[in-house]
């Protein structure tokens, strides 16, 4: 919702963005922007109008919040493509601006049987299978997920070097971890081209938002 907010808002009428903004720092959010500790002590200081929150965020700071008198509105997190369409539109009207500058979510599609299969590959060997929000990014893309099983799964090396995928989206942080080690495992790197391994904004990944229609378009480009 941070995101979300610094690329809509005008930052005058910003009381302050969550702390959360500070953790997960983002190149284009500068430090202009002001920001709470958390506390209801300081948010209530801030005298806002309205107070924005996400589904699973502060339960018990928002209950206080509204008994104390303060508008406060909840936004879903969105699972789907179309909801964050929603999510966006009812954002700006929350802000007071036109819902229609949301941008619209791509119709759903489903890739052709031959189309190239990708592997979504996260930390700690996990990579991202079907009825997950990235697997609709996968699809939407033009691409075939590799994995056919629901959810986040184990990977296995041995299922790779036999049957490898046509490319491997890493996507990991600036800094890596251990956890992120597997990616550069010799049989993986054997068993993928040097020009199939694929790489984006690792913050594109961490919450959906209207940038993830860019990150549907280059994965896209990459097909091509």
């Amino acid at each position: 919702m941070d995101w979300a907010l610094a690329q809509h808002a005008d930052p005058a009428r910003v009381a302050a963005l969550s702390p959360l903004h500070l953790r997960y720092p983002i190149h284009w959010i500068d430090d202009h922007w002001p920001s709470h500790d958390g506390s209801l002590e300081q948010v209530v200081g801030l005298q806002p109008d309205l107070v924005l929150t996400g589904q699973y965020s502060a339960l018990m700071l928002r209950e206080r919040l509204r008994s104390l008198g303060h508008r406060v509105e909840v936004l879903p997190l969105p699972s789907t493509l179309a909801q964050v369409e929603s999510y966006e539109r009812r954002l700006l009207e929350l802000m007071g601006r036109d819902p229609q500058l949301a941008q619209p979510a791509p119709v759903p599609r489903t890739p052709q049987p031959d189309a190239k299969r990708l592997l979504l590959l996260g930390s700690n060997a996990i990579g991202t299978g079907r009825d997950t929000f990235e697997h609709q990014i996968i699809e939407q893309a033009g691409w075939r997920n590799y994995l056919t099983d629901s959810g986040h799964v184990q990977l296995d090396l041995e299922r790779i070097a036999s049957d490898p995928p046509d490319a491997i989206l890493f996507a990991a942080p600036e800094h890596q971890a251990l956890a992120n080690r597997f990616a550069e495992h010799p049989v993986l790197r054997r068993s993928i081209p040097e020009g199939g391994w694929l790489s984006t904004d690792y913050w594109r990944w961490q919450c959906p938002g209207p940038w993830t229609w860019d990150l549907i378009r280059q994965l896209n480009q990459w097909l091509d």
